[in-house]
């Protein structure tokens, strides 16, 4: 289930963003710092084009969603887990397939239900992250272009993906 943000989830956001599997998986891999991430948390407040949600399996927090861009149909996305407290509770897989699931359920279905009622998702993906570029190919989204990014000083591949809303997304 997805459930917007609140401030209360700020600081389980900022631990779950600054862990070293999620940071290695990033366009920013350094870590964020308490002052940064509460400049960015405070940013959110009354932002019709960033909207951030709260991935929660068995009733417990365990990832963010974040929709940025957000204009006219269409916006950027990202996600990341609780890599730790998931593994831990041996649910990291599926928690994998279904954060995805129930965002792009969420940036496609229609505002009476919550939903953004996009018609086009994008993201950008590491083209070292596998097993995201072959999940993310099972949920409809397509490679649609390549970037040489500088990441820590090294020429990174990131691929960029979209997905438009297709039939019974509404």
């Amino acid at each position: 289930m997805l459930r917007a943000a609140t401030d209360d989830d700020k600081d389980l956001a900022l631990k779950w963003r600054n862990h070293p599997v999620v940071r290695a998986v990033s366009l920013q891999q350094q870590p964020i710092s308490e002052d940064e991430h509460a400049q960015y948390w405070a940013s959110l407040k009354d932002n019709r084009h960033r909207k951030v949600y709260i991935y929660e399996l068995d009733n417990t927090p365990a990832g963010v969603v974040t929709f940025f861009d957000i204009d006219d149909g269409y916006a950027m996305w990202g996600y990341y887990l609780d890599n730790e407290g998931l593994e831990a509770r041996g649910q990291l897989l599926p928690a994998w397939i279904k954060i995805q699931r129930e965002a792009v359920k969420l940036a496609f279905g229609p505002t009476d239900k919550g939903g953004l009622a996009l018609d086009v998702l994008e993201g950008e993906v590491l083209e070292a992250n596998e097993a995201v570029r072959s999940m993310n190919k099972r949920n409809g989204f397509e490679e649609v272009g390549v970037d040489d990014v500088e990441i820590d000083g090294l020429v990174t591949v990131v691929h960029r993906i979209r997905r438009s809303v297709q039939p019974g997304d509404r």
